[in-house]
């Protein structure tokens, strides 16, 4: 049990030092204030979890253990933003149209109110 969270803290700061590393890169081209970091970040996360999920699923053999290190452990530490795809996507996929809207709109609509509430709450300390 102790290996498989070591494992998944690895894989984490590996995502993490990805994310870090591509979106300092696009903010040295664009400016520090550009948003453009973070939107290379989540678009490529997609890509790259969508790409690695094929894979896993028609070419490459590997034990659910490896994919949950690399989807959950690398992908989620390099961008949550493709999990919330990957996720809205497979309820897409078997046709749960309601749902995936849902998901959506809790997770974004829901998440700026979340941010506002957390920032009024904050400022009051």
């Amino acid at each position: 049990m102790i290996q498989k969270f070591v494992w998944f803290a690895v894989a984490g700061g590996l995502g993490t030092l990805a994310r870090y590393g591509l979106a300092g890169f696009v903010h040295r081209i664009n400016g520090e204030s550009s948003t453009w970091g973070t939107a290379i970040v989540n678009l490529t996360g997609c890509f790259v979890a969508g790409m690695i999920w094929m894979l896993f699923e028609n070419r490459w053999t590997v034990s659910t253990e490896i994919r949950t290190l690399v989807l959950v452990g690398f992908m989620g530490a390099f961008t949550t933003f493709s999990a919330l795809i990957l996720e809205t996507s497979e309820l897409l996929r078997t046709a749960e149209w309601m749902r995936a809207g849902i998901n959506l709109a809790i997770q974004n609509g829901v998440g700026f109110v979340a941010l506002f509430a957390g920032a009024s709450l904050g400022r009051m300390f």
